[in-house]
Order: structure tokens, then sequence, then C-alpha cells
């Protein structure tokens, strides 16, 4: 009877090892998969948020030259209404 259970677990050691083999063969597939490579990547996009920062300094700079006049006669007539409540 002892036989029979060190037979047993012989093969399930022998299938342990196989099994941690494909695993670690598996791992190593992803490890070189360019997906894997891409989400790794620890730099980022920098040249992305270069540009994106570029265009919304300048969109907020065009909007704001075009809207500067009106927006301070908006404060001004503002702060005029505020000045005959009382």
């Amino acid at each position: 009877m002892s036989t029979q259970f060190e037979s047993l677990s012989e093969k399930i050691q022998l299938k342990s090892i196989e099994l941690l083999q494909r695993g670690s063969h598996l791992i190593e597939k992803v490890r070189k998969s360019k997906a894997y490579i891409a989400i790794s990547d620890q730099r980022g996009d920098v040249p992305g948020w270069v540009l994106v920062v570029l265009m919304t300094t300048g969109l907020v700079t065009a909007i704001w030259t075009i809207a500067a006049p009106r927006l301070t006669a908006i404060l001004k007539n503002s702060l005029d209404a505020m000045n005959g409540i009382r």
C-alpha cells in the first residue's frame, strides 16, 4: 500500500514540475509580447502630454484675447451695479 502512495506521490510531483515549467514558459511569452512591453513602459507619452498642454494654452490665450474686452465690461457693469445698491 505504501508503494501505491509513493507512486502516486511521484506522479503528483512530476505533474507539478511539468505544470510549473509550462507556466514559466507562458509567463516568458507574455513578458516578451508587445502588449506587455507597451503596458509596462514607465516613460509615458511625454510628447503627447506636451502637445496637449501647448494646445490648451493656445486655446485659452486665443479665447481670452477675444473675450477679454467683453468680460471686462461685464465685470465693470456688475461692480457698478453693486455700488448703486447702497
